[in-house]
């Protein structure tokens, strides 16, 4: 080589290590300027500074975090944009070579769909001769390609699905195929069916401007987006950055006289899904949203000292009366439930069929990467006797592990370890072929169990919440229960879960991390995986003779007719092994004058009055329960005492947890109480707390306290610049 060339080649090296000495990295996070939660897929853009001309365009993770990395030292402007947002412009942003700047930006709510192009932006495939001497597409050719209608759009872009709301663009599932709106990419948006103006398709190679990263996937162009004040997004419940999580309508059991509607009657629930969803929005440092707060499904996370189950019965009931702690004036009365725990020696053989969503909106650490760190600890309970198999859907159902021995747990470990997140959600087909192998391996005198984990967006066949009860509903026939767990967050759907566990001879948990995962699956094994009794019914007769009304705190989608207690059809709760069910009733006694007795009407026809034996009898207690292997109820009567006693420690604990419940849900039957007050109850109540739940309550507890501080400085403070 000549010593030229060497020089030549010395001055290039040196130039490149001298241009890689003068990069720097940007990073920060962009959150919701009003809760402070992260914007999962924000798209942030950096030009030079005074300039249009875009350098790289990225999208922010699940924790709203972005970083530019290698960008030349100098002077740029950040421009970050997300659908339902003011679009944010930062300045003048200083990068310095082998240093980190941080850049944190918070966005501001605004920004709507009003009249929407709809574009379909299909990448042809290059064949060899066409990249050899190239091929240019003319407007005359653009102008005579064929227009699609939504549904053309939907059934041919991954990701993209239509209904009669419009077109729901979930990037997240779209296989790499790349979605944009006005020029921005974006995810898990739904543009309205009224507000789509036009449809057209066009096909090239891909514009520079909307950065496609291999050259080879589908876009989809929403364009022309204007501005209005409030967003026409469908957010079913939102609340803070939560837009596309659903919650099921509650509305609070109101205050009943006792002298005209003396039954109360209900289906018991052994649920606990709402209490580590609550824990979860706290955790990231925002308050639920009210509807996701089920009062009943938060106080029976906890066990209570509750006597042994002994004698013919697999459940028992007892009860409580005390002061009320939030009125005064009130009573509260504890009616609890405990079943028979199964030696670990005396379980029955399992066949359990794990049905696990792998469709693209899984693909996060804390969705399938939890999941199977969760299932993981289930399978090191197995034994030999019980017999696993995987039924996996995306855009279809599959098999992937077909029916294994417990003990075989390398196999099982291996499977789970393949799984991999992509494509629609196709939970109908999912749900119809899990049940096919639990039947094909069906034990008679075993545990015939579907365990299904999912964030529950389905959306490729059966997927309202109409579908899957309808669908649910056939299939608990076949004698298999179904257990549901939850994962993850921005599109988690609590509404069809629930109904699939309801509905499913089943339980509901929602899984926010490993300790929630061990606790449920170590912790409570023999309680989530074996039901002792099955269709269990309450039915409280309030004796008018002191009671004036009463009300049921929560349970509120687990009312019964109450000719329905009697009626072996009606389909109830099921209770699993050592599992414990608690409801509080707030009392209103007969000689107490209160704000929330409901106005007596007066009628001509008037029911009989009480006998005087009856006196001392507050209420009677009817519990009705089906065992595991019959379809005719037994019943179990406990006649209640009108005398008051002083609250156990489980009672004030209890009753803290139903407050801060009430809190949260904003009740209307609650007169001025705070989080100190929670805090106060569950402190005389937390006792021995040897797995440390309760003592977790209050941290909870304290960091909703801390969360309503300083959302009300912000409300101030907003009042003040006002």
């Amino acid at each position: 080589m000549k010593p030229n060339s060497l020089l030549l080649l010395l001055i290039f090296f040196i130039n490149g290590i001298y241009a890689q000495e003068l990069t720097g990295t940007l990073k920060g996070k962009i959150i919701d300027d009003s809760s402070g939660e992260p914007l999962i897929f924000a798209t942030v853009t950096l030009y030079p500074m005074n300039s249009e001309t875009l350098i790289q365009g990225i999208r922010t993770d699940f924790d709203g975090n972005f970083v530019f990395k290698n960008v030349e030292e100098g002077k740029y402007d950040l421009e970050v944009s997300y659908v339902g947002y003011n679009s944010r412009r930062i300045e003048k942003v200083e990068i310095y070579s082998n240093k980190v700047t941080r850049q944190d930006i918070a966005l501001l709510e605004g920004v709507t769909l009003n009249e929407v192009i709809v574009t379909e932006y299909v990448v042809p495939l290059i064949s060899q001769d066409q990249t050899t001497t190239g091929k240019t597409i003319t407007s005359r050719d653009i102008r005579n390609l064929p227009s699609k209608s939504i549904s053309d759009i939907a059934a041919t872009t991954a990701g993209v699905t239509s209904s009669d709301d419009g077109l729901n663009i979930r990037g997240s599932r779209s296989s790499g195929d790349i979605i944009y709106v006005d020029g921005i990419r974006v995810e898990g948006v739904n543009v309205p069916q009224t507000e789509i103006e036009q449809i057209e398709i066009i096909t090239g190679g891909v514009p520079a401007a909307y950065g496609d990263e291999n050259g080879s996937s589908p876009i989809a162009i929403v364009e022309d987006i204007r501005t209005i004040e409030k967003p026409k997004i469908h957010q079913p419940t939102k609340t803070n950055n939560q837009t596309q999580e659903e919650y099921p309508k509650i509305i609070e059991n109101p205050f009943t006289l006792a002298q005209k509607t003396p039954l109360s009657t209900f289906s018991i629930d052994v649920d606990r899904a709402a209490y580590s969803n609550v824990r979860r929005y706290i955790n990231n440092e925002q308050l639920p949203p009210k509807y996701a707060v089920r009062i009943e499904e938060m106080i029976n996370y906890f066990n209570y000292k509750l006597p042994k189950v002994t004698g013919k019965h697999p459940v028992n009931a007892q009860t409580e009366y005390s002061d009320c702690p939030w009125n005064e004036a009130h009573k509260l009365l504890r009616v609890s439930l405990n079943s028979r725990k199964i030696e670990d020696d005396k379980t029955p053989p399992s066949n359990v069929v794990f049905l696990i969503d792998v469709s693209g909106s899984m693909n996060a650490s804390n969705k399938l990467g939890l999941l199977k760190n969760a299932f993981k600890i289930l399978v090191n309970q197995l034994s030999e006797e019980d017999r696993i198999s995987i039924v996996v859907y995306a855009g279809a159902a599959g098999l992937a592990l077909e029916p294994t021995a417990g003990n075989d747990k390398n196999k099982i470990l291996n499977a789970l370890e393949y799984l991999k997140a992509g494509g629609s959600t196709a939970g109908g087909a999912g749900i119809k072929l899990a049940y096919k192998i639990a039947e094909e391996q069906f034990l008679k005198d075993g545990n015939n169990r579907i365990i299904l984990a999912t964030d529950g967006d389905f959306n490729v066949g059966m997927s309202s919440d109409s579908d899957m009860e309808t669908l649910i509903e056939e299939q608990r026939k076949s004698g298999i229960y179904l257990t549901c767990l939850g994962f993850g967050m921005g599109n988690y759907k609590d509404s069809k879960l629930e109904i699939l566990a309801d509905k499913g001879n089943g339980n509901y948990a929602y899984i926010d991390n490993i300790d929630e995962a061990k606790k449920l699956f170590e912790g409570e094994f023999n309680a989530t995986m074996f039901a002792v009794a099955k269709d269990v019914k309450l039915q409280l007769e309030f004796n008018p003779e002191n009671v004036a009304a009463y009300r049921l705190i929560g349970y509120e989608n687990r009312l019964l007719r109450d000719e329905d207690f009697e009626n072996d059809v009606i389909d109830a709760g099921e209770i699993g092994a050592g599992h414990q069910v608690t409801a509080l009733y707030e009392v209103i006694p007969a000689d107490v004058e209160s704000s929330f007795l409901p106005k007596d009407i007066h009628l001509k026809y008037k029911r009989n009055k009480v006998s005087k034996r009856y006196t001392s009898e507050l209420l009677t207690v009817k519990l009705r329960y089906k065992p595991i292997d019959k379809n005719r109820s037994k019943l179990i009567k406990t006649v209640v005492s009108n005398q008051t006693k002083k609250a156990s420690e489980d009672f004030s604990f209890a009753s803290s947890v139903a407050l801060f419940g009430l809190i949260l849900r904003e009740s209307e039957y609650l007169k001025e109480m705070n989080l100190d007050d929670v805090l106060d109850l569950a402190q005389v109540g937390i006792g021995v707390d040897k797995a440390g739940y309760r003592a977790e309550f209050v941290e909870m507890v304290q960091a909703a306290k801390r969360i309503t501080i300083a959302q009300e400085l912000d409300e101030e403070t907003v009042e003040t610049d006002k």
